[in-house]
């Protein structure tokens, strides 16, 4: 069973939400806050597996609160989603550097909710390709010339190769074509680096990727 914590100030938002996830069998709401503030400490009080965060709340909001949640050690391994209205370029990327598991909007459909939910749970990564896009883009608009980063001495020579290919967005297949390599291995040389790299997902060793200037042309 999957936990959730539903973290939104408006009251009809949270009953609706709770309504469309426990519609699945395998997902329960165990609480709801109704501001940042309070999301933070239910979350270290019931350690739920997935918290479903709201950005624009009054007092502390969803990106602070996020902030809060993933510098907790005790939460670990509670994964946040933010689930808002705004499309907001500058919140997605606080939102992904912040280290949230995903960013959708509230059209999202409730099946695609609720397999979002399933897939932050196993510690997947819910940015679409289109929102993934955008944090490269940003990353590539910033200033260059970042010093080496120390960790990548570590990686064997096709090792840095996945972690290009990554960087350019690529799924396992398509590593594994450019490669020359099987889905399934290339799948394991991206475990071995997000193990090797201390990255949370995929979108974090695209970013090593970017900053490392892997995938300049």
């Amino acid at each position: 069973m999957i936990s959730v914590l539903v973290v939104d100030d408006q009251d009809l938002v949270r009953a609706g939400l709770r309504t469309l996830l426990e519609a699945d069998p395998r997902i329960t709401v165990v609480g709801e806050a109704a501001d940042g503030r309070a999301g933070v400490r239910l979350a270290r009080q019931l350690r739920p597996d997935v918290v479903l965060m709201d950005i624009r709340m009054p007092g502390l909001d969803g990106l602070a609160a996020t902030a809060a949640i993933r510098a907790d050690a005790t939460l670990a391994a509670s994964r946040v989603l933010i689930l808002t209205t705004f499309d907001d370029d500058d919140d997605i990327i606080e939102a992904v550097v912040l280290g949230a598991a995903g960013y959708l909007l509230k059209d999202t459909p409730s099946a695609d909710l609720r397999r979002a939910v399933h897939t932050a749970a196993a510690g997947g990564n819910l940015l679409s390709p289109s929102v993934t896009r955008r944090v490269m883009e940003h990353l590539a608009a910033a200033p260059r010339q970042p010093p080496p980063d120390p960790r990548l001495a570590v990686l064997t020579e096709r090792e840095r190769a996945v972690l290009t290919r990554v960087g350019l967005g690529e799924t396992n297949d398509e590593i594994g074509r450019a490669l020359f390599i099987s889905p399934a291995t290339a799948r394991t040389y991206v475990s071995r680096l997000l193990a090797k790299l201390d990255a949370r997902d995929r979108t974090a060793l695209a970013v090593i990727a970017h900053r490392a200037g892997l995938t300049d042309a």
